[in-house]
């Protein structure tokens, strides 16, 4: 059985969620002495398990607020339909007991032939090794309308991470400039970027192309529309709203 539902913070938290302590759900927050689930990073399916899996409790999340607009799908198994299976199970497995009490064993009688000859070597096994080399990106982050550097009273301590390699560094709040060493894949076409400030967050993929390496160092701005932040609320209490299924009546 499926049921759908939205989500909505009913509790708005003014805590930063980057100055808590990271653990494996999320963070954990001093203030209120709770983990602190981090939904922002989590795909529709992944969403509607953990609501699923956790309904019951009273939960603290951090979610985007396009997350905020979504419909979940949660999948239900129907306790009558559960019993059902364990009662068929149960009679075949008892159906089976009773075969095998009933009928004598058969002894049976299996020949193998040997084979005449075996060609015996090593098998070979193709690998191709991604190659991977350590490269420095060096360039500015720019806003496409203005083509200047992001405002840093707009979006404070604006960092940068390529690839998830950590720590993430921090951008020059006048010139936009920034200069980041990662890790990449000589086959690679594209690089991945997070940008975060404060509240806000950014996950996409640049492109990227080995030739314009030089001497281990990728000369390349990084140009993005201010829209494409996400801003990132903090839920104290995570309400969840179930849609009811209408029924439309044919005449």
């Amino acid at each position: 059985m499926k049921k759908k539902f939205t989500l909505e913070i009913a509790n708005p938290c003014s805590e930063n969620f980057d100055q808590m302590i990271p653990n494996a759900q999320g963070s954990f927050c001093s203030s209120c002495a709770k983990n602190v689930i981090d939904l922002s990073r989590k795909t529709n399916a992944e969403v509607a398990r953990f609501v699923a899996n956790n309904k019951d409790q009273n939960i603290c999340a951090r979610l985007k607020t396009t997350q905020l607009e979504e419909e979940f799908t949660q999948h239900e198994i129907s306790k009558i339909n559960t019993l059902k299976y364990a009662a068929v199970a149960a009679s075949i497995l008892l159906a089976s007991n009773v075969t095998g009490q009933e009928k004598s064993p058969v002894q049976t009688e299996v020949n193998v032939p040997v084979p005449n000859h075996a060609i015996m070597g090593k098998i070979a096994v193709n690998q191709t090794a991604e190659q991977e080399i350590l490269i420095t990106i060096k360039g500015k982050l720019l806003d496409a309308k203005t083509n200047r550097p992001l405002s840093g009273k707009v979006y404070p301590d604006l960092t940068l991470s390529i690839n998830d390699a950590q720590p993430a560094m921090q951008i020059n709040p006048k010139t936009g400039e920034f200069s980041i060493s990662s890790m990449v894949s000589k086959n690679s076409e594209a690089l991945m970027i997070t940008i975060k400030s404060g509240d806000y967050y950014l996950s996409k993929t640049i492109p990227f192309d080995i030739k314009n390496v030089k001497k281990n160092v990728l000369l390349q701005n990084i140009i993005i529309n201010t829209e494409e932040l996400i801003k990132v609320y903090i839920a104290g209490g995570l309400g969840i709203i179930y849609t009811e299924k209408k029924v439309i009546k044919e005449n």
